[in-house]
Formats: structure tokens, C-alpha cells, sequence
């Protein structure tokens, strides 16, 4: 699984901001006069907000911070709904509105971690010889946001980030209406600068401001950034602040008694797929093939596995639990164990019946098979928010959520509609020996669900295949990746 700090870095540099957002309140009654670009009796669906100064704080010339901007839907929520029917096809998206959905330029994604080129940035430090730092940044309207009008309404239903993997297929961005959301929140990389004093100037970019109406003067904020030395920042783990225990966060308290089996055969049920493997490389000795896997859940329900443990083992038995459409439980059905892994790159416990990574040769035929066999299920990458019964906010998003400790008597894991769990080549035993395996074309195959212990609507979309190709001697030993339709996959890092 990915497991990344740079959201916890993000919220950690949004605490030092010194102004509340609730000063926005002004700026957001200024909306009403302006108008959208092809639909000129409209008044504009959003506003850039800024407070007057910024703190933040600098490590070694680099410094984390969101630069305090928000963007803050105005009237009705700001809804952008994002798909592509295959790898083949580049990603298309509309704006949903109350009068039908308005189609978003072409080329405004070029993956799903938001808008292209939505914000120009330039950085101008007061102090004489300094350069000004100047960048366009994507927006991406999914954060942790705020409600910052008391009439509005009390909850947001749109996902906390722009998360996505290469293979992502749909997205859903959102800010509800009279809510503030981070633009920048989920940025990765620090800005390179160090302490002092700047003057920041931001602007929604022209295209997008035509597009959502902005004139000029609202698509644009001035105000101070102010950055103190810091000797160490604190770096977070994990996948940013801990959502409370939720229903299906919290494993039941006791083993199902009873029957197995459903109460409606017909309900609703998880759909497991696989994406293709990417992130594929060689170890520096050419003895190891190291490649990043995901399963996804693209059915009407989730997935939803406890785990109790046998008395005096570390060991525990598996139960699936199936519910209707109302989130209801309506049975469950013996599938297999979980067991402790003691590696110190995992040390949770692993459900063994998840998924199965193979090497195949030109023929198709196993020539080898991962040592990575169990699983520990997280929604670590969101695949497509689109599909029927998805979870925008889902819980089980971190380890300590889904994978317990060593002393733990019960555990759920649960992977919801719309988003996958992933394991990156770093993970102990994720990789295929090839020191023997000659030179030619193979294929990486994921599959979801292989022992079908799982129950699920369609057991006939579980793999994917990734073709490689294997060549040079065996002390400097290649591997060239097959390119899946316009997907570029080289050297993505990840999100989830």
C-alpha cells in the first residue's frame, strides 16, 4: 500500500495559518454580480478567498504551506464529475449544475489529481536580490474543508483530496455550497524558498476564470507570507487526520452466530477488479522484477471482512458481511483467515485470500508467483467515484484503522465501492525472481478474488495483464514496459 506523509506535511503547514476563513464572508457576497462566461445571467459559482497573512515555516530553504487559499462555492455546490470510457481515451468532464451538466474544456485533465494550470502563483520576497518564485499550480477542489456561512448546510459530502492512481477511471471533485475548501491542500513538494517576508500574488488562471465567470479583480489575491525559520518540522505518517470510528470502521463484537448465507441473494454486492501492474522496475542487481498492484471494489456495496482471532494463535477466521442497500447487514459467509505478519515493513494482520500476483511467460503460463499472498485492506486510491452506491469519504484510509496490532482479538477491513487498496514494490516479497528466467516478453497479472472465496456480483473481471519485456545480459539485465493506451504511468509516485 502507499503510505505517504505529504498530507499530513500539508495540514500541518494549514495550522500556521494566522487569519480564520470565516473572514471570507464578505467576499463571498461580492459573488452576485459577477457572470459566467457562457451563461452571462449567472452570478459566478465561486470565489477566491486569501487572508492578509500567511505564516509558515522553513526547513532547510523548504517551506510546506497551502498559502492559506480557498475556494468557497457560492449558491449551489460546485459539483465536477470526471470520466474516461477506456485507457485509450482521454478524460472527460462536466460542471453539474441545476440546469444540466456544462462540459469542461478538452484537455482540462490530464489525470485525476485536478484542474490543469487552474492557478498562477508568483512569490516576490522584500528583501533586495532575491528572485520571484513563479509557478501555475492544478486545482483540485476536494480538501479538508470548512463551513464558513451559518446557513449553510452542516455536512459536505465530497471526498477530502484529489486521490488517484494511474489507472484511475472516474472522479468526482466537489465543494458544498457556502463551504471553503484548501485549493492548495494536497500539494506534495515544498516551496523552495527559506525565511522572510513575500508578497504573494494568486490568480485564478483566464481560461478558468472566463470559464466560472471571475472577472480580474475577483480572480485575483494579494497578501503577505510571512516564513520563520524552523530548526525541524515534525513530519506526520499516514493519511492525514484521523477520522472518528465509524459503522464500518468498527468490527462487530463477536463471531456471527447463526446460518451462513444472505438474506436477499439478489442484493447488492462488491465487484472486485484489478488495474494493471505499474511502478514496474528492477533491483539494482537484476535478479528482481518490483512492480505496484491494485485491486479495486466497483460494485453496489462494499467489501467488509472481521477477523476474530483463535484462542492462543495468531491466527484469526474470516467472515464476509453482506448488507442491503440501506447499509443494513443482512448475513455473512465463512471466507478463509487472517494471519500475523511479523516483517517489519507490514507487522498488521493480513487477510490471505485477497488477491495473487503472477509472472506469466509470451504463452501466458505461470513462470512465477509473488510471495505476496495476504493482504491488509485499505481505500488507499479512489478509482471511480462514479460508479453506483460509491463512497466519496470513506473511513479505513489508514493502517491503524484496518490492520490492527499484535494484540488485537478482532479486526475489520472493508473496501468500499469506487476505490482500490494498493501495494507499491517496497513491501517485503512484492517482487518475481528472474536471475533464471530468460530473455523475452511476460506478462504481470493481478488477480482479484483468486481462491473466489470472496462473494461478489462478477468473478470474470478479476485480472489484469501488464505486458514487459525482458532483455540484456544477465549483469545489466533491462526491462521495457508496455504502455497501456495514453496512460504515461512512468514514474508516478502515488497519492492514496
Amino acid at each position: 500500500m502507499i503510505r505517504s506523509t505529504s498530507r499530513a506535511l500539508a495540514l500541518l503547514a494549514s495550522l500556521a495559518l494566522v487569519a480564520p476563513v470565516a473572514a471570507a464572508l464578505p467576499a463571498a457576497t461580492a459573488a452576485a454580480d459577477r457572470t459566467h462566461g457562457n451563461r452571462a445571467a449567472d452570478a459566478a459559482p465561486l470565489s477566491l478567498w486569501a487572508p492578509k497573512t500567511v505564516t509558515a515555516y522553513a526547513y532547510k530553504n523548504k517551506t510546506w504551506t497551502d498559502l492559506g487559499l480557498r475556494l468557497i462555492a457560492e449558491g449551489a455546490p460546485l459539483e465536477i464529475w470526471s470520466h474516461r470510457s477506456s485507457y485509450d481515451e482521454p478524460i472527460q468532464s462536466v460542471w453539474r449544475t441545476a440546469d444540466g451538466d456544462v462540459a469542461l474544456p478538452a484537455g482540462s485533465m490530464t489525470d485525476f489529481s485536478g484542474l490543469d494550470r487552474f492557478l498562477s502563483v508568483s512569490i516576490d520576497p522584500k528583501k533586495p536580490g532575491q528572485k520571484t518564485l513563479t509557478m501555475t499550480k492544478k486545482g483540485c477542489l476536494n480538501g479538508y474543508a470548512e463551513r464558513v456561512r451559518p446557513d449553510a448546510p452542516a455536512r459536505s459530502p465530497y471526498p477530502v483530496g484529489c486521490w488517484y492512481n494511474p489507472f484511475t477511471v472516474g472522479s468526482v471533485q466537489g465543494i458544498q455550497d457556502g463551504w471553503a475548501s484548501p485549493l492548495l491542500g494536497s500539494a506534495r513538494r515544498p516551496l523552495k524558498i527559506g525565511p522572510g517576508l513575500y508578497t504573494v500574488t494568486a490568480r485564478v488562471t483566464p481560461s478558468w476564470a472566463t470559464f466560472f465567470g471571475l472577472d480580474a479583480a475577483a480572480a485575483t489575491r494579494t497578501f503577505t507570507l510571512d516564513v520563520k525559520d524552523e530548526q525541524a518540522i515534525e513530519e506526520g505518517h499516514g493519511h492525514g487526520p484521523m477520522e472518528p470510528a465509524g459503522r464500518l470502521a468498527t468490527p462487530a463484537a463477536h463471531r456471527p452466530t447463526g446460518p451462513a448465507g444472505r438474506a436477499d441473494e439478489a442484493g447488492p454486492q462488491p465487484d472486485l477488479r484489478s488495474l494493471p501492474a505499474w511502478g514496474i522496475s528492477l533491483n539494482k542487481k537484476g535478479t528482481y522484477l518490483r512492480f505496484s498492484a491494485t485491486v479495486w471494489n466497483a460494485g453496489d456495496s462494499p467489501l467488509v471482512v472481521d477477523g476474530f482471532r483463535r484462542e492462543g494463535e495468531d491466527e484469526m477466521d474470516a467472515y464476509q458481511y453482506f448488507f442491503d442497500a440501506q447499509g443494513n447487514q443482512t448475513g455473512y459467509q465463512p471466507v478463509g483467515a487472517l494471519e500475523w505478519d511479523k516483517r517489519p515493513s507490514h507487522s498488521h494482520w493480513h487477510f490471505e485470500d485477497f488477491a495473487r500476483y503472477s509472472l506469466l511467460d509470451a504463452g501466458k503460463s505461470e513462470v512465477s508467483r509473488s510471495k505476496k499472498e495476504a493482504f491488509c485492506l485499505a481505500n488507499t486510491d479512489s478509482v471511480d467515484l462514479t460508479v453506483t452506491a460509491a463512497d466519496w469519504k470513506p473511513e479505513n484510509t489508514d493502517l491503524s484503522t484496518s490492520c490492527g496490532d499484535y494484540s488485537s482479538l478482532s479486526i475489520r477491513e472493508v473496501l468500499v465501492s469506487g476505490w482500490g487498496d494498493t501495494y507499491t514494490q517496497y513491501r517485503a516479497g512484492q517482487s518475481f525472481p528472474i536471475a533464471d528466467l530468460p530473455n523475452g516478453t511476460y506478462y504481470i497479472a493481478v488477480t482479484a478474488n483468486p481462491g473466489q472465496n470472496l462473494v461478489e456480483s462478477d468473478t470474470t473481471n478479476n485480472q489484469a495483464l501488464r505486458q514487459i519485456r525482458l532483455s540484456g545480459p544477465k549483469n545489466d539485465r533491462r526491462v521495457t514496459v508496455s504502455q497501456v493506451g495514453i496512460v504515461k504511468d512512468e514514474g508516478y509516485g502515488g497519492v492514496g
